[in-house]
C-alpha cells in the first residue's frame, strides 16, 4: 500500500495542493478497503489486489483530467449520510450541511410539511427526513436526472420523501396542492460574471443548470420563491434559503418588502453570508 501512496503524490504533485492529495487518498483507501485515516498509518505494509491497483490507476488518471472525486466515485456523504452523485446533481457542500442543521434546530412544530425546491442530489430532504422522521417531507427539480439520482439516495437512505418535476420559475401546481410549513431551497445563485474566478474543477464537471444566473438579474430564483411562498407557505410558515453571499442585504429587502418578518441573515463557518431565515406571519 505504501507504494501506491507514493505513486499517488507523485502523479497529482503540482496538479492539486497538498492537504488535497492527502484527502484524496484518505477518501480512496475509505471507498476501497474502509480504511480510516488510522488504518492508512498501521497498514502501510498491507499488499493491494492487482483489482485495487488497477482501480488506483483509473482514480489517479482521471483526477489528472480534473475530475471531481466524488463523480469518479459516484459517492459522497453529507450530514453524516452517505450519498450518490452523478455530473447531472451538484457535489453536496459543508455549507448547505449548515442549513440543514440550522432548520433541525429551529424546530417550531413536531410533524410539519416540508418542501425543499431545487432538491438535486435530494441531500437536504433526506437529511431533514432522516433526522426529522415525524416530518412529511418532499423535493422537486426541473431536472429529470436529478430527480431519478435524489429518489436512489431516499432508497440508500432508507427514507420516505417524495420527489417531484417543478420548475422554480414556472411552478405549475394544482390548487389542491397541500400548504406547507417549510419551504427550503439552494437554488442557482451565482452570477455568470463570477465564473472567471471559480475553480475548472467545478466550471468544467459540475451542471451550470444548477449554478448560474444572469449578472443583471441575480435574484430571479428568490423572486420566484418569494412569490411561490407567498401562495403555498401556510402564516406561521418558515423559509430557509442558502444564497449569494454578495446579496445578502438584497436578499433580506426581497423578503422584508413582501412582508416577512424575523428576517435573519447569517454567516457560514467561513464567516460569509450564506444563509437567510424568514417567517410568514399572517397580515
Amino acid at each position: 500500500m505504501q507504494a501506491s501512496i507514493k505513486f499517488i503524490r507523485k502523479e497529482l504533485t503540482g496538479l492539486y495542493h497538498e492537504g488535497e492529495i492527502e484527502s484524496l487518498i484518505r477518501i480512496i483507501f475509505e471507498k476501497l478497503r474502509r480504511y480510516t485515516l488510522s488504518d492508512l498509518m498501521l497498514k502501510k505494509d498491507v499488499l493491494l489486489t492487482e483489482e485495487e491497483n488497477q482501480q488506483i490507476l483509473q482514480i489517479v488518471a482521471r483526477l489528472k483530467k480534473q475530475e471531481p472525486i466524488q463523480y469518479i466515485l459516484g459517492e459522497t456523504e453529507f450530514y453524516g449520510l452517505p450519498f450518490k452523485v452523478t455530473p447531472s446533481v451538484l457535489i453536496p457542500r459543508p455549507e448547505t450541511e449548515e442549513l440543514v442543521d440550522w432548520i433541525l434546530k429551529s424546530r417550531q412544530t413536531q410533524a410539519p410539511r416540508i418542501l425543499d425546491m431545487g432538491t438535486g442530489s435530494g441531500c437536504i430532504p433526506i437529511s431533514l427526513k432522516k433526522h426529522w422522521p415525524e416530518a412529511e417531507v418532499m423535493g422537486c427539480d426541473i431536472s429529470e436526472e436529478a430527480l431519478d439520482v435524489a429518489r436512489k439516495n431516499a432508497g440508500l437512505n432508507k427514507t420516505e420523501v417524495a420527489f417531484f418535476h417543478l420548475n422554480i420559475l414556472n411552478p405549475l401546481l394544482p390548487e389542491s396542492f397541500p400548504g406547507i410549513d417549510i419551504l427550503v431551497s439552494n437554488p442557482p445563485y451565482v452570477t455568470d460574471s463570477e465564473k472567471a474566478v471559480m475553480s475548472d474543477l467545478v466550471l468544467n464537471n459540475e451542471p451550470a443548470k444548477a449554478l448560474f444566473v444572469p449578472d443583471e438579474d441575480p435574484l430571479v430564483f428568490y423572486q420566484a420563491l418569494t412569490t411561490f411562498a407567498l401562495k403555498h407557505l401556510r402564516y406561521g410558515g418558515q423559509l430557509f434559503w442558502e444564497i449569494n453571499e454578495a446579496f445578502g442585504e438584497e436578499s433580506v429587502a426581497l423578503l422584508k418588502e413582501n412582508g416577512f418578518s424575523n428576517v435573519t441573515l447569517r454567516k457560514d463557518i467561513n464567516g460569509k453570508n450564506r444563509m437567510i431565515y424568514a417567517e410568514r406571519l399572517r397580515p
